[in-house]
């Protein structure tokens, strides 16, 4: 018989169902239409205008590639606005339209709320480690594995 893992014990496990669980509340309390990923781009634009879709990636921690997908459907929706860098025509330079602004603006308050839902979860004492352990494990660097092929 096969060695089987006891998955309640299993942190990769135990992330995809908080992922879940936070995917559930936001569509419940937050937005159907725009995820929580969106939202991370809408607020990284809100606290820094004017960066490239390069550095919008590092500082979402998303992909270019899904950077790339999400800022055409924001920018056809009317929430962003791309310009082209008149220093480096090469670099396209995004910022929230008004628009956009106000859209994030009234998705604060209750992504706010569904943050603290999460956290009621665990007694108060223990909320700040909680967030650091989850920041370590989030900021961990994921070597790539040699190609043995």
């Amino acid at each position: 018989m096969a060695r089987a893992l006891e998955l309640h014990n299993y942190v990769g496990h135990l992330i995809r169902r908080a992922e879940q669980v936070h995917t559930a509340l936001w569509a419940q309390h937050v937005s159907r239409e725009i995820t929580s990923q969106q939202f991370a781009v809408l607020n990284a634009l809100s606290r820094e205008p004017g960066v490239d879709q390069r550095t919008l990636a590092r500082v979402t921690s998303l992909d270019r590639s899904t950077v790339n997908h999400m800022l055409r459907r924001l920018t056809d929706q009317g929430y962003v606005a791309q310009v082209r860098d008149e220093e480096d025509r090469r670099r396209t330079l995004l910022s929230l339209t008004d628009q956009g602004a106000d859209l994030l603006e009234s998705l604060i308050a209750p992504a706010e709320e569904i943050n603290e839902q999460l956290l009621a979860a665990l007694p108060a004492d223990e909320r700040d480690l909680a967030i650091s352990i989850l920041r370590r494990i989030a900021s961990m660097e994921v070597a790539s594995k040699p190609d043995n092929g």
